[in-house]
């Protein structure tokens, strides 16, 4: 899909730009971008493509994954030189023939479906995948790695706390094989801080929330992302639980602007929430903001077994945005703005 013939997509990446905390500092730099064609990471490589159009920004962008074909679909439509395809597969080591100044890598398996599935590929695409980065990195200068992670690692927190802070931990059962993704990602952040205190290489850390948007992946099984496929597809949405688990939502501009800002502005070896104090709502909540925009209705079924298996055991996930609000960063879109724009954008409109 050509998300570039989307009047509102381009307007959100306009956004985004302007959301930016000094983004004067990564004009005429190197940027390599992981997991490129993924939510996060699509996204980012076209907020940087459009820094170059409009403001000749001079930035050669890496657009990192596991197909050069699924890359060349995906951003085609801007051919440019300053942005070049390079295969990357989290399982597999780095042979890269180039230097960076910026790494982000959002690479990984980050849905329900590969958790349950293939959770020994995930724990070891986080892990490995981001060890042979820090290595390219730490061998070949580069200024500062970002890490994406996740906000699953705060566990199954306190429900009568209001938000979880950077310096929460709630519990994850390490005996689980869906813990294999928070777990993971916590194992993954200790990394980064260890590469910044035994190395000197810079490291950052960003823990998204449930982001959304139009980016979304052909394999992506999250509840939000088929609550959106089902009204693109002219149905009502099927919601297999009472939906009441509280969460952070975040649209991918809101996330990607302080992803941005973390990279420029972030303090080394420190982890800041990506959330949107405005987007707190239960899943079903979200279900219902997605069908009243599109004039569909919310039906409750019975999940199976398999579905059962894909459903996170966190009834809460509330994020605090006071620490990266503190670098200068703001979150722009509200829930229902959000919602209305990935589907207007995902129609071409």
């Amino acid at each position: 899909m050509n998300l570039y013939k989307s009047e509102t997509y381009i307007n959100d990446l306009d956004r985004t730009l302007r959301a930016v905390v000094n983004l004067q500092e990564i004009q005429g730099k190197e940027v390599l971008v992981t997991g490129a064609t993924g939510t996060i990471g699509s996204f980012l490589v076209d907020v940087l493509m459009r820094f170059n159009a409009v403001e000749n920004a001079g930035i050669t962008i890496y657009a990192a994954g596991r197909s050069i074909d699924r890359l060349s679909k995906r951003f085609d439509f801007i051919k440019n030189d300053m942005l070049r395809y390079i295969a990357y597969d989290v399982r597999k080591p780095v042979s890269f023939d180039f230097s960076v100044d910026y790494m982000i890598h959002a690479a990984g398996n980050a849905y329900p479906a590969a958790f349950n599935g293939d959770p020994v590929g995930t724990i070891m695409g986080n892990v490995s995948g981001t060890y042979a980065l820090l290595e390219f990195g730490r061998m070949h200068g580069a200024r500062r790695l970002l890490y994406v992670s996740s906000g699953e690692v705060y566990g199954q927190g306190d429900l009568s706390l209001e938000e979880y802070d950077e310096e929460y931990a709630g519990y994850l059962d390490s005996m689980s094989p869906r813990s294999c993704y928070p777990l993971s990602k916590r194992v993954t952040e200790t990394l980064c801080a260890s590469y910044s205190r035994q190395y000197g290489m810079e490291t950052v850390i960003v823990r998204p929330c449930h982001t959304y948007g139009p980016g979304i992946t052909e394999g992506d099984n999250r509840a939000n992302v088929q609550f959106i496929r089902n009204v693109l597809d002219g149905k009502d949405i099927i919601l297999k639980s009472a939906g009441t688990q509280m969460r952070s939502y975040c649209y991918i501009a809101d996330c990607v602007s302080a992803v941005l800002t973390v990279l420029l502005n972030g303090e080394n070896g420190e982890a800041y929430n990506s959330a949107n104090p405005d987007a707190r709502v239960t899943i079903a909540e979200f279900a219902q903001a997605a069908a009243e925009i599109a004039g569909k209705k919310v039906i409750f079924e019975n999940p199976s077994a398999e579905e059962l298996a894909d459903q996170t055991p966190i009834a809460k996930q509330v994020l605090s945005s006071k620490k990266v609000e503190k670098l200068g960063w703001k979150g722009c879109f509200s829930l229902y703005e959000g919602v209305a724009h990935t589907i207007a954008a995902l129609r071409g409109e």
